[in-house]
């Protein structure tokens, strides 16, 4: 089998291509050509421990376990961690051991990227970043890959990470309150570990494109703002299965009002309808999204001779 290290995956997981691999797993999982299990989980006092099988035809056979330890940041480590574990396909053999921990941020953002190129307005041109920390960097690395921004606000409950992720970018600036970088942005994206909704319906202009990924331990979106707007998602189980697997969101809600981005990229469902209406991608992630990333940094790292073969 093959071992790639963070720092492996990190040199060998490109941007753009994440994008593209991420909307033919959309699709796969829209048409019936994937089989993705909801996500389970074991729970601590301190956080939760997750198991996320998937397989994506002709695009990865995976298996993430994945820790969610919110509390993390006060002991100086990360909140996800992680590992993949990718097989072949065809005669289930063991291909790779990666790290799980840049993937899954990667293939967060790279998600919410996939509903900006899908659904906001071809003129959106200010985006609003709340929240500055993991999310926030992947949103910087991939959102902006999709329309031609000149405004990028970022704005977070701590100003030092706000102003160290607005340093990457020249065309960011921060926005101290959440409010104040939400109104009048042509797309806004939702990136922080809250635990109760961090915006107001009556702060989004008409024709804002809304991304949420926010919310494994409690709503990020406030209920008007889910309610009185069209709602597009990985998988419409968000809507049928409590959390961790499902959105805290969308409980209750029926599922025939949602819609699949693969829906969208496959021609069966319609996306954004007018420049006025505001659209909302809400994210659970889904093994799928891992199983497609993993393939795609496997292929890439054999490709290039990185990483160590190993046996067990």
């Amino acid at each position: 089998m093959l071992y790639l290290t963070r720092a492996d995956v990190e040199r060998m997981l490109a941007p753009a291509e994440l994008l593209d691999a991420l909307e033919r797993g959309f699709r796969a999982y829209s048409t019936g050509a994937a089989s993705v299990p909801p996500r389970t989980a074991a729970r601590t006092p301190a956080g939760l421990l997750g198991a996320m099988p998937a397989w994506v035809s002709g695009g990865g056979l995976a298996l993430k376990a994945v820790s969610v330890f919110p509390g993390n940041g006060a002991l100086g480590l990360p909140s996800h961690q992680g590992v993949i574990t990718l097989f072949d396909e065809r005669d289930g053999g063991l291909l790779a051991v990666m790290d799980a921990e840049h993937i899954t941020a990667m293939r967060t953002g790279g998600g919410a990227a996939v509903s900006v190129r899908l659904l906001a307005r071809a003129d959106a041109r200010t985006l609003a970043i709340v929240g500055a920390g993991v999310q926030g960097h992947s949103h910087l690395a991939t959102v902006p890959l999709t329309r031609e921004f000149t405004e990028i606000r970022v704005s977070s409950r701590d100003i030092d990470k706000a102003h160290t992720l607005a340093a990457l970018d020249p065309r960011c600036v921060v926005v101290e309150g959440f409010e104040e970088a939400i109104r009048g942005a042509d797309v806004v994206c939702c990136c922080t570990d809250t635990r109760e909704p961090i915006t107001r319906a009556g702060w989004f202009a008409p024709g804002t494109h809304v991304t949420s990924v926010g919310g494994t331990f409690g709503p990020e979106l406030d209920p008007e703002t889910v309610a009185l707007n069209r709602v597009f998602v990985e998988w419409r189980g968000a809507a049928e299965n409590a959390p961790p697997a499902g959105a805290h969101e969308l409980q209750g809600r029926d599922p025939g009002s949602i819609t699949e981005l693969g829906e969208l990229i496959a021609g069966l469902k319609p996306g954004r309808e007018n420049d006025t209406e505001i659209t909302v991608y809400k994210s659970t992630g889904s093994g799928f999204e891992d199983a497609v990333t993993a393939r795609m940094v496997y292929e890439a790292a054999v490709a290039a001779h990185v990483g160590t073969e190993l046996e067990l």
